[in-house]
């Protein structure tokens, strides 16, 4: 059968820009889907979308006007029920074959399957396949059933009595299959094929489409207007590096202001714009931020990553002279960076620590109290992690903590809440805190801002290891834990946190030689004591230590599964994780490995199932079989070096010295019975297999490497 492509559009009134990418990839890609599952187009049918403020579109490439018919093949029922002693059909066939739109003479077609009880009858018949008409407009409805709507309009349809709903007004649809109109029809509309261009800047109201090929082609002269999604971010990107390239400035990068400018435009046109350098004075988050959130501009930072006083608008429309249209942002800027340098001033009348007493009619939590007293709790924490890391810190620590949350009561905070933290440095240093402290503030939120961001001072991990695990704790404690698809207080990200300070602190021990300072689950009971009795619920510090342990191995499955949970089959120290990994798929590469580590899982399988406890002394007088003396030897020579190896550190090495121990081992379960009669000689071969294990497990379960 023959093909063309085809090409479906709703024209409607201005979508939701934040919701628009997802929106035209929803329903390009249900469209498509539902058009292969018709048998109407190839499941490699090439796909485009298209998303403009004002259209969702997709072409799909060979679509077939009708689909091929298919053989159907029914069961009926068994051979017993309907047919009768002499072979004719009974009164239930008849009325299941009517049922299918057979008559009686297709009694004498019918297949049969099977034998005896089993036997059955089958009716054979052969479905016509669906038209395009037929499976668009299936199509089409499931596609808009599928949409992923932020929220529903109902509005009436031209009759003034009728009433739909979908995420904005309708107003047109097209559904070309080649250069034919498929008569399909949805929201009150029927196919045609007439669209309309960019507001303003078309040549001509209504575009009257040639085919579905001249879809874009036809927008784009026609009408002024790029209509996909992808292009029309591209063109943006484009137009604004080379409106800063030849002011050495770089337009601030942020992918999501970029969608979203991307989907309130149709013909992107970017103008260069200026503010007062007054405005400078204030924090250029501050500024930034206003500017992005407010006006969707896309300030220019200069080779430092400095804001300046100038701005990239993305505009809608290219006048010839486009100085009104620059003139006009300028205008509608500055009173945005006016109130944030307003809010700024107001804000260092008062020194932040004269707003702590404040937090306490700021309610953190109903079962947790107010700001105020989870201040204190997390000053208890920073003071006694910092004792663990520099005791030198612990004033800092606590100063730091105590002013924390103290910006949350600013204007500045109350008109942005995203500049949490942010603000505190800044007001912090303003009112003439230690530099320490005041950048402590300032980092103590970058997890919630990028989680790649790292904190820039020691004081910084303590604030954030301290905040991190007083929320974890808290917020489990009663009861709130993450579930699989909602984390409404990060609990994810605050255990991740943890694990990357965690990191840091080893990192830092170990330039300067020193054991790692702090443990998990010291931490953790820390943080339970500075709760208030019965506030929080029992087995807290259980159920946190393992989430904070899935967490770190979600974190680096990406470095091979079975070498990731042997390492957390014994849950080392957090810090040490990383390097055990590494140690183990080393080990991994060895030829020795899975042979071991086959002989580690019989091992303990055989140690599981004795019966009370382990036998751990070995009597060398009791060895019989040459392979367990040899063994026990091999073990003599090999562990003392393993362990020593392991006891530095060096996992890499205690791990490759295991290798040796290959030969002996097979050699002992060639021979050697351990499951003996004399119950002398069977505890001393289990001694020696409970020495040999844990030897080879000390790094990690060594099993989990069995294939």
């Amino acid at each position: 059968m023959s093909t063309q492509n085809l090409l479906v559009e709703l024209f409607t009134e201005e979508l939701p820009p934040k919701a628009l990418k997802k929106l035209g990839e929803a329903f390009a890609t249900a469209l498509a889907e539902s058009l292969v599952s018709q048998g109407l187009a190839g499941a490699t049918a090439a796909l485009t979308n298209f998303a403009s403020p004002r259209r969702l579109g997709a072409h799909v490439a060979n679509v077939l006007a009708r689909a091929a018919d298919k053989p159907v093949s029914t069961k009926l029922m068994p051979v017993s029920v309907g047919l009768d002693a002499a072979g004719q059909p009974t009164p239930a066939l008849l009325k299941r074959l009517a049922a299918l739109g057979a008559d009686a003479a297709a009694a004498n077609s019918l297949r049969r399957e099977g034998e005896g009880k089993n036997e059955a009858l089958f009716h054979d018949s052969v479905a016509p396949g669906v038209t395009l008409a037929e499976g668009l407009q299936k199509a089409l409805e499931a596609a808009m059933a599928r949409l992923p709507i932020p929220k529903v309009m109902t509005y009436q349809l031209a009759d003034g009595w009728s009433s739909v709903n979908f995420v904005r007004p309708v107003h047109g649809l097209v559904a070309l299959h080649g250069a034919d109109v498929v008569p399909v029809s949805v929201l009150g509309l029927q196919a045609g094929r007439i669209t309309q261009g960019h507001r303003f800047e078309a040549k001509q109201a209504r575009i009257t489409l040639r085919d579905a090929d001249s879809y874009a082609a036809q927008l784009a002269d026609e009408g002024a207007v790029l209509a996909s999604f992808g292009e029309r971010r591209a063109e943006i990107v484009q137009q604004l590096q080379a409106a800063a390239a030849p002011l050495g400035l770089k337009p601030v990068d942020d992918d999501a202001l970029l969608d979203e400018v991307t989907a309130l435009v149709e013909k992107p046109n970017v103008l260069l714009g200026q503010f007062e350098e007054a405005f400078l004075e204030v924090p250029q988050e501050c500024l930034i931020l206003t500017m992005k959130a407010n006006q969707k501009y896309f300030p220019l930072l200069d080779a430092g990553g400095m804001l300046t006083n100038q701005f990239l608008i993305v505009s809608n429309i290219a006048p010839t002279d486009p100085s009104a249209v620059i003139q006009g942002n300028e205008r509608v800027v500055r009173p945005r960076l006016a109130d944030a340098k307003f809010f700024f001033d107001q804000d260092r009348k008062k020194t932040l620590e004269s707003r702590v007493p404040g937090l306490a009619k700021v309610v953190y939590h109903n079962r947790l109290g107010s700001q105020v007293e989870r201040v204190q709790r997390v000053r208890e924490i920073a003071q006694w992690v910092a004792k663990k890391i520099d005791p030198q810190l612990e004033h800092l620590a606590d100063r730091a903590a105590e002013l924390s949350k103290a910006d949350l009561l600013t204007d500045m905070v109350g008109e942005f809440p995203e500049l949490q933290g942010i603000m505190g440095g800044y007001y912090a240093r303003w009112d003439g805190e230690d530099e320490r402290v005041s950048q402590a503030i300032a980092d103590q939120y970058l997890v919630r801002r990028e989680e790649s961001a790292e904190a820039s001072n020691l004081l910084s991990e303590i604030l954030q290891i301290a905040d991190r695990i007083e929320t974890l704790v808290g917020i489990w404690g009663i009861g709130l834990k993450p579930t699989g698809d909602k984390d409404p207080f990060a609990l994810r990200r605050h255990a991740l946190s943890i694990i990357r300070s965690f990191n840091t602190l080893y990192t830092v021990s170990r330039l300067n030689n020193e054991a790692m300072p702090l443990g998990i689950d010291e931490l953790i009971e820390c943080s339970l004591s500075v709760f208030t009795p019965g506030t929080l619920d029992g087995g807290v510090a259980e159920e946190v230590r393992l989430f904070i342990y899935e967490r770190c191995f979600n974190q680096l499955a990406f470095m091979g599964v079975e070498s990731v949970a042997a390492v957390f089959a014994n849950m080392p120290p957090l810090h040490e994780i990383p390097k055990r990994i590494y140690a183990v798929r080393d080990f991994a590469a060895l030829p020795e490995s899975q042979s071991l580590a086959a002989a580690n899982k019989r091992v303990g399988n055989i140690l599981k199932k004795v019966e009370g406890d382990v036998p751990t002394a070995i009597d060398p007088a009791r060895f019989v079989e040459p392979a367990e003396k040899a063994l026990s030897d091999a073990l003599a020579e090999i562990a003392p070096a393993a362990d020593a190896a392991f006891e530095s550190g060096d996992y890499t090495a205690s791990l490759q010295k295991l290798a040796a121990l290959k030969a002996p081992v097979d050699a002992f379960f060639d021979s050697v019975m351990v499951n003996a009669d004399d119950p002398a000689l069977k505890a001393n071969r289990l001694a020696l297999l409970n020495q040999l294990h844990r030897t080879m497990n000390r790094v990690a379960d060594l099993s989990r490497l069995a294939a």
